[in-house]
């Protein structure tokens, strides 16, 4: 007998916590069913715009330090510094070097994203993000402090890359745990946003200092970079932790009071009292399997591996767009098509990228995930087509100026990819992967899919320099048919969440909904949702743990 048949006979449809009817058959409560006060909402309160622009501080730490590389190697006091030899005496980076001094923030950030779940579950969200910006600060410091050695630079990174990986999943964490839920998605996106934003001001202050040929060229655009984390971290002291970890210590009045404040309402209030309720009976169906559970039910739980996979491969796909090639190289690639200054070129498509994704903060509300990911999987396919013909075949790369057309029609098919990136794969797959979880496994989950980020984006820092120097600009190719088979993913593994509450959209991959047909479901109508949160399961998640009935024992086990 599946999980799903012992599920539908463990509970009553519309059942509330104390096994009592509330006719609610499973869905979110409104008004009409709940008691307590009913005072407006306060969505977009100082309170939640300011935890917004707060949190949302540990993207744009990630958007600079990325952003700031790509310039520093091309200024001429770090070449000369870190770089290489040639045989005509002249400063440069080989391969090597430059990919290991880029790649080895994204080595630092895969272990942080993965360590940085069970320490956020031990010591709390808000002081872990106080924790890993310390650490990313430290990371500034090894860096700046060198003098000659290119390697004090990479580990720097490394340091740095920790605080950041880490800082990708609480910061998305502590905002889908603590917002009100009407504006979640929208918060959570603007992780997004910030990236985008760090590039770009990194970008900016990059364009700004690349003509001085001192140590100030580069070590002031790091430098600034302490600023970032002081902010996240000192403001984060004056927020409150988020209510979901509260209410497992048993902090439960200063949960209430958390929510309350989050709604702008009184805790009396009926979203108060709705969403108290769903907290505690995803806390007691979780306690009632028994015993301790561990970490392989990601993998092992209600259709928990396909979700797992899928958010992972989600997020190496959104690397293997082929974004980070012109982010973490674009000073250099523009340089070679003969623009006379690239670090304009880079500042440009950071403010492209950035003016871009507040477009997409409107399409993943209103085009569905799906939709837009398939959309924008073609799209991003016909670019870097066009991008990697003009470049293999019509630049001369040994004297581009002689090209000035082609290289002007690089750039602008290299904007109009980022424009498509910034407004479908860049925001909407942090959102989804926020969504497909159930919250009991929503933390290590979400730290997998970041893990799996991570390792892509330090395989194409790494190995960019190399490919591109023995095929050229053919590398994207290699790009186009990612995003292509981006496209292919996403229309038969991808199930349709837009305007679904997160119960059903659990509920939708545990019954196997076809991602073709999932934009035209509908919750069965008085029935109990079947979800996981609901399912008392045992550790390893492979049986459910009922209460004893007359003749029956505490326990079925899965045959099937």
């Amino acid at each position: 007998m599946g999980l799903l048949q012992r599920f539908k006979g463990s509970r009553s449809a519309g059942s509330n916590e104390n096994g009592v009817a509330d006719g609610t058959n499973g869905h979110t409560a409104s008004p009409d069913t709940e008691k307590g006060t009913h005072e407006p909402v306060k969505l977009l309160s100082a309170r939640v715009i300011s935890m917004g622009l707060i949190v949302s501080m540990g993207g744009f730490i990630f958007g600079y330090d990325t952003g700031q590389i790509s310039g520093f190697l091309e200024m001429s006091d770090f070449l000369g510094r870190f770089g290489n030899t040639t045989k005509d005496g002249k400063p440069a980076f080989t391969n090597a070097r430059s990919g290991t001094i880029v790649a080895l923030l994204s080595i630092g950030t895969l272990m942080g994203a993965i360590i940085a779940a069970p320490i956020a579950n031990a010591i709390g969200r808000k002081f872990s993000i106080v924790f890993w910006n310390v650490i990313f600060c430290v990371g500034v410091i090894v860096q700046i402090s060198t003098q000659h050695h290119w390697y004090q630079v990479a580990i720097g990174r490394w340091v740095a890359g920790l605080g950041v990986g880490a800082l990708s999943v609480l910061t998305p964490m502590y905002q889908s745990e603590t917002a009100p839920r009407q504006i979640r998605g929208a918060l959570v996106s603007c992780y997004q946003l910030f990236i985008t934003l760090g590039i770009f001001v990194a970008d900016c202050i990059n364009f700004g200092t690349e003509k001085d040929t001192t140590a100030r060229s580069w070590r002031l655009p790091m430098g600034l970079g302490f600023i970032w984390p002081v902010i996240m971290s000192t403001g984060i002291l004056f927020l409150p932790e988020t209510p979901r970890w509260e209410y497992r210590r048993g902090k439960i009045d200063s949960a209430r009071a958390t929510i309350a404040k989050s709604y702008g309402v009184s805790e009396d209030h009926w979203e108060v009292r709705r969403e108290m309720r769903e907290i505690q009976e995803k806390f007691e169906a979780e306690s009632a399997g028994g015993g301790k559970h561990t970490w392989w039910e990601v993998f092992t739980g209600p259709r928990m591996a396909y979700r797992t996979l899928l958010g992972m491969t989600l997020q190496m796909l959104q690397q293997l767009t082929g974004a980070n090639f012109f982010f973490y190289y674009g000073t250099t690639i523009f340089q070679a098509t003969g623009i006379s200054n690239s670090f304009v070129t880079a500042m440009i498509l950071g403010g492209v990228n950035f003016g871009c994704t507040f477009g997409g903060l409107y399409v993943v509300e209103h085009f569905g995930r799906r939709r837009a990911l398939i959309f924008g999987g073609f799209w991003m396919f016909c670019c870097f087509i066009v991008f990697a013909s003009i470049g293999h075949y019509s630049l001369n790369q040994q004297n581009p100026q002689a090209t000035p057309g082609a290289g002007a029609a690089m750039i602008v098919f290299a904007c109009l990819f980022i424009a498509g990136y910034a407004m479908t794969w860049a925001p909407i797959v942090w959102a989804y992967i926020g969504e497909i979880y159930p919250s009991r496994y929503r933390a290590l989950a979400m730290g997998l899919a970041t893990a799996s980020n991570w390792t892509w984006n330090f395989l194409i820092a790494f190995f960019t320099p190399f490919i591109t120097g023995d095929i050229d600009y053919r590398y994207g190719y290699v790009f186009a048919a990612c995003n292509f088979a981006g496209a292919f993913v996403t229309y038969f593994f991808v199930c349709e969440t837009q305007g679904k509450s997160l119960e059903e959209i659990d509920t939708m991959y545990i019954l196997r909904v076809p991602p073709w047909k999932s934009s035209k479901w509908v919750p069965p109508s008085g029935e109990d949702l079947v979800t996981t949160d609901k399912l008392n399961l045992t550790p390893g998640a492979r049986d459910i743990r009922k209460e004893d009935g007359p003749g029956e024992g505490a326990m079925e086990r899965n045959e099937g």
